[in-house]
């Protein structure tokens, strides 16, 4: 992957179109919030752009999703935001695996998958590393498009809470608001208010807890059963992973969610110096230093030994 400067990028914006913008599979709040954000500031050029994520959206990101009209066109210039490998491509966006033009991330792993590509590992979410690209661009950001980038921010920093928020979040932050941002919506949306079959579904997960080399690991984990007895949606789903993290004495947490034909998604979230990223890898996944994802296939009890054992083995620090 060839890196490349704001300048370029906004060269290859403005000289292509017909673009698709592509999100990794579950999508959090940064990489549907990048997506909408980057689609409505092209089609302001006067582009046709549209995303595309392999999974439903989640009706909690309708803030953005719904305000974006779908266009149909046959894409011609590929984009990927907050992707940091294809291997987290699903459905329909993996047909333009190795298609990729360009990858504008902030994983410090980010495997170079894309033509050219622009990385910024110490921007706190993608969303801030688009909102300075923008800037540097003098295109204006919209209502829609501060919404968008605010969603992204804000859920990526666990609502400016987390270590990976710096000086410059906070910065961006408030720039968005000046732009129009509904912080205080989208704040209360995402912190503030669970359904009840998210509750439902928490207390559910909670009866599978585990633990491991004495209490440092936790575990939990939803099915496809719990799901359907809870009635919980994918949008309940977000800020689950973050559950285990909050018990004290635990460094490592782990959250399981059973997809179709075996597979098993993984969140992990970690501290005290232990690398969630090192700990997915070792299943081709990737991410953060405190924050990671991976896919495993097999049955449940094979999937949360794996996941397990790799952990405690990151925890004393061999090899995964």
């Amino acid at each position: 992957m060839e890196a490349i400067s704001f300048e370029q990028i906004a060269k290859l914006l403005r000289e292509n179109d017909n673009f698709l913008v592509l999100m990794h599979k579950s999508p959090d709040g940064d990489a549907a919030g990048c997506a909408y954000a980057m689609c409505t500031l092209l089609r302001n050029m006067g582009k046709k752009a549209q995303p595309l994520c392999g999974d439903e959206i989640p009706s909690l990101f309708s803030v953005v999703s719904e305000r974006l009209p779908v266009q149909q066109f046959e894409p011609e210039f590929i984009i990927s935001v907050d992707l940091a490998t294809e291997a987290l491509l699903s459905g329909k966006a993996l047909d333009y695996a190795g298609k990729i033009d360009l990858c504008i991330d902030h994983h410090g792993m980010n495997s170079g998958y894309a033509k050219y590509g622009y990385v910024d590992a110490k921007s706190a979410s993608c969303a801030e590393v688009l909102k300075h690209l923008f800037d540097s661009m003098g295109e204006e950001i919209t209502p829609l498009i501060a919404d968008a980038l605010f969603m992204g921010v804000s859920t990526d920093t666990g609502c400016f809470k987390y270590s990976n928020v710096t000086p410059s979040t906070h910065r961006v932050a408030a720039e968005l608001m000046e732009c129009g941002a509904d912080s205080f919506g989208i704040c209360r949306r995402f912190f503030d208010t669970k359904t009840r079959s998210k509750l439902a579904l928490e207390k559910m997960m909670l009866e599978t807890i585990d633990f491991a080399a004495d209490g440092e690991v936790a575990f939990v984990c939803v099915t496809k059963k719990m799901l359907q007895d809870s009635g919980a949606t994918q949008g309940d789903l977000d800020g689950i992973a973050g559950i285990t993290k909050q018990i004290e004495g635990v460094k490592i947490g782990i959250t399981m969610k059973e997809k179709e034909d075996g597979e098993f998604r993984i969140s992990v979230r970690s501290s005290d110096g232990v690398s969630a990223a090192d700990i997915c890898s070792s299943f081709g996944g990737g991410g953060h230093f405190a924050a990671a994802g991976c896919s495993i296939n097999g049955t449940l009890e094979e999937a949360k030994k794996a996941i397990i054992d790799a952990s405690v083995r990151t925890l004393r620090g061999e090899s995964a």
